[in-house]
Order: structure tokens, then C-alpha cells, then sequence
């Protein structure tokens, strides 16, 4: 099922927030991992991924280090600040808030298609 771009625009940098929250990571992999997480659904271009990086690290939301991975070739990794993982609770109380007032309207009187 192709997603309409629209809906993933806003939830975009909360995805990203939410895979450096686990761990550090260069573009590419930020990439697969969360083609991987979705089954597929979402897919960034490094066109789509690397401005969301930038705007994130001008807010001081992430850092980001060059590193050689495991004696391969330098990249830049990324990091989440301790502002950076105060955002990612922020956002994700949000999405809640946001989500459930969706469900609500779209499923009202369907109570068996949630």
C-alpha cells in the first residue's frame, strides 16, 4: 500500500529523533533501519534525510562526530542531545494526543474495525 507523502512529512524528524534514541547512526543506515522498522512503508532519499539532520542539529537537538566504522572508511554519525531526547518525549506525547483524536473521529460508530 503506497502511503500519501503528506501524512509522513510531519512525523518525519520524530522518526529520526526516535532510531538516534536508540543508538548513533550514519545517514545510510538511518535509511534501511527504518525502511526495515516500517516493513517498507516509509523511504527516505538522502535528498529527504540529510536537511531533517541539519535542521535537527541547528536546534541542538543532535550532534553529529566523524568516526571510522570498524576501520572502514570515515562517516559522519549522529547523536541525540539531552535536548534532543526532551523533544523526543515531547513528540511522542503529542503523536499520542494527535492519534487517538484521529481514531476517534475515523472509527466513531465502528468500534469493531480498531
Amino acid at each position: 500500500m503506497d502511503i500519501n507523502k503528506e501524512l509522513l512529512k510531519g512525523s518525519t524528524a520524530t522518526l529520526i529523533l526516535k532510531l538516534l534514541d536508540q543508538s548513533p547512526m550514519y545517514g545510510y543506515e538511518m535509511i534501511k533501519a527504518i525502511e526495515q522498522k516500517s516493513d517498507g512503508i516509509f523511504s527516505f532519499k538522502e535528498g529527504t534525510l540529510y536537511p531533517i539532520l541539519h535542521t535537527l542539529e541547528q536546534k541542538g537537538l543532535v550532534e553529529s562526530y566523524w568516526s571510522d566504522g570498524n576501520g572502514k572508511r570515515k562517516r559522519k554519525y549522529y547523536k541525540l542531545t539531552k535536548d534532543g531526547k526532551l523533544s523526543l518525549k515531547e513528540k511522542q506525547k503529542e503523536w499520542t494526543v494527535f492519534r487517538s483524536a484521529v481514531e476517534k473521529i475515523l472509527w466513531e460508530g465502528n468500534l469493531c474495525q480498531q
